[in-house]
């Protein structure tokens, strides 16, 4: 049976970035203390409560999706600048990049009953027509316990060289057992998906995930963010959301 390599929130870039380049995946644990987990928690529940369910068996027709959390929440903003992720996800993606972005931020609760989610690829956001360049950086910050039996999500490691249309054999399919404040850190090229929720409890992560500034992000940040607020945002974050000049 695969396992996903777990790291302590200390680690370096460089013992991040191999584990990253041999797995596709690695777990920083507790990354996160109790009480800025529950304030984050606190801070986005009444958004993620008026969340209907997805419409396809894909998004989970008993799983809410959250996004806009750069204008909804001040603790999530704190979190997408999080030194630790932004120096990894510059280290992976600068070969391909002047600069990368904010391409995706939301709230995933997979809600009991919930199956599991067909194993993909996220850089299949941009079709498989992308070949020699990793377009994306991801993470999922753990908000409440990540358990195999309640959905914690499943990783292929090792994945990130196979074709497309190869399918993993269920030993090498492995989930990513965390508790709340550790978080996920993962390629858009490895194999993963959402686990199957048998609990009687809701499983809560926040996904976060950065792109090569040259390509479409998948949820617009110019329009999620209002322009009255992005002006008042740190410089750091101007440039996540793509509100920056470029020098070459």
């Amino acid at each position: 049976m695969s396992q996903i390599t777990n790291l302590p929130a200390t680690a370096e870039t460089e013992e991040i970035l191999e584990v990253i380049h041999a797995d596709g995946a690695v777990i920083l644990k507790d990354v996160l203390d109790p009480t800025t987990t529950d304030a984050v928690l606190s801070e986005i529940r009444p958004y993620m409560e008026a969340t209907s369910n997805g419409a396809d068996d894909f998004s989970g027709r008993l799983t809410t999706r959250t996004g806009g959390l750069v204008a909804r929440s001040a603790m999530c903003r704190e979190l997408i600048v999080n030194p630790t992720i932004l120096a990894a996800t510059k280290a992976f993606l600068d070969p391909y990049c002047v600069r990368f972005q904010l391409h995706l931020g939301q709230i995933i609760r997979l809600r009991p009953g919930q199956p599991e989610q067909l194993i993909h690829r996220d850089r299949w956001a941009w079709g498989k027509y992308l070949k020699g360049v990793e377009p994306q950086f991801n993470t999922i910050w753990a908000l409440s316990e990540f358990s195999a039996d309640n959905g914690a999500t499943q990783v292929v490691p090792g994945s990130v060289d196979w074709p497309d249309d190869r399918h993993a054999e269920a030993h090498e399919i492995c989930q990513a057992i965390m508790d709340p404040g550790s978080a996920l850190l993962y390629t858009g090229s490895v194999f993963h998906g959402g686990g199957a929720n048998h609990s009687n409890q809701d499983r809560i992560g926040m996904n976060i995930t950065y792109s090569l500034g040259w390509l479409r992000q998948e949820e617009n940040q110019y329009l999620s963010c209002p322009p009255e607020l992005a002006r008042e945002l740190t410089p750091q974050m101007q440039d996540l959301l793509g509100l920056s000049l470029i020098h070459i």
